[in-house]
């Protein structure tokens, strides 16, 4: 399945905030405020919650994710640039989006046609609101990427729209539980390794080809690559792939003077929460760490900023950032 959304400024100003009214987003409290609330060593818990399918869905999610932030302020560091997000319809992604929009970047990200279609509108209509009047209008493609024709087809649809690609991230991914490796079956393997580490080679040796000196990739990988999770062994594989990829794909590409950095999130408040753990889980995401809380996505986002704005991370490869808490 493979589509395209792209609303025009006129459609922003009139039928897509008919579509997706502002209510629709419950505004979270300041990330800022959260932290220095769980500083005081009070105990974050959500209300229990459980989503049935994966990928899991950012607009029925209470609260939702905090995917921009009053405290955050733009100053231009990726004028000019164009950006491709993986899975940037909701959670992290959505934050990345929203962030590079504010900094002057033109934005397509792609999300899973029947399933986020919802969150994909949604976040269109916050990048339609909030980029830069020099940017371009963003536009949302569905696909799979576990797939390499799909892939492709993603990288042709924004260059046709655009011409170029200079911010790569490779943020897509689903995870499920299992108690032991017994319980993991290989059509379940594949399909977690397609869509996690698969479609970071399919997604990056298609967008090469239109990526030029200057240029970024930024993968996502996780604090799991790290520490480990018995309950999420093959994701957390994947992750770890993701790690060895990045620094690998940093040397090869050195030459060509595209960088290549990660960043490893965790636990953060994302739809993959409650379409992953249980209700009981999902109240208390994020309990188990110093700062007794969950990050939001905004807080992840500024991350992704630094490593995409060469002025910032212009002596950074191969290398990556951590917003987690110490375990």
């Amino acid at each position: 399945m493979f589509a395209r959304l792209v609303l025009s400024s006129r459609a922003l100003s009139t039928r897509a905030l008919t579509w997706f009214p502002k209510s629709n987003h419950r505004t979270p409290k300041s990330p800022l405020l959260v932290f220095q609330r769980m500083a005081s060593g009070e105990q974050q818990q959500f209300p229990p919650q459980r989503q049935e399918t994966q990928p899991g869905k950012e607009h029925v999610m209470e609260p939702t994710p905090a995917f921009s932030s009053q405290h955050y302020r733009p100053s231009n560091k990726l004028q000019g640039k164009i950006a491709l997000v993986t899975g940037g319809d909701s959670g992290i992604g959505r934050a990345v989006s929203h962030c590079f929009a504010l900094e002057g970047a033109t934005v397509a990200f792609t999300y899973v046609k029947g399933q986020e279609d919802k969150d994909a509108h949604d976040t269109l209509r916050i990048l339609g609101e909030s980029k830069t009047p020099d940017a371009k209008d963003p536009i949302a493609v569905a696909a799979d990427l576990g797939y390499d024709e799909n892939c492709k087809r993603v990288v042709d649809e924004v260059v046709n729209a655009y011409g170029r690609i200079d911010i790569l991230v490779n943020n897509a991914a689903e995870q499920y539980k299992a108690s032991s490796v017994e319980e993991i079956t290989e059509e379940r393997l594949e399909r977690v390794f397609r869509t996690n580490i698969f479609s970071h080679f399919f997604m990056t040796r298609h967008a090469m080809k239109h990526m030029r000196e200057g240029s970024t990739i930024i993968n996502t990988t996780s604090i799991v690559a790290y520490k480990g999770s018995p309950e999420l062994l093959d994701y957390a594989a994947t992750k770890g792939a993701i790690v060895a990829f990045t620094r690998g794909l940093a040397l090869q590409l050195v030459n060509r003077g595209i960088r290549v950095n990660g960043v490893a999130p965790g636990p953060i408040w994302t739809p993959l929460i409650p379409a992953t753990f249980s209700e009981e889980e999902t109240a208390r995401i994020g309990s188990e760490v110093p700062m007794k809380r969950a990050g939001q996505p905004i807080e992840v986002a500024p991350s992704y900023v630094f490593l995409a704005c060469n002025h910032c991370s212009s002596y950074m490869t191969g290398q990556v950032l951590h917003p987690n808490v110490v375990l």
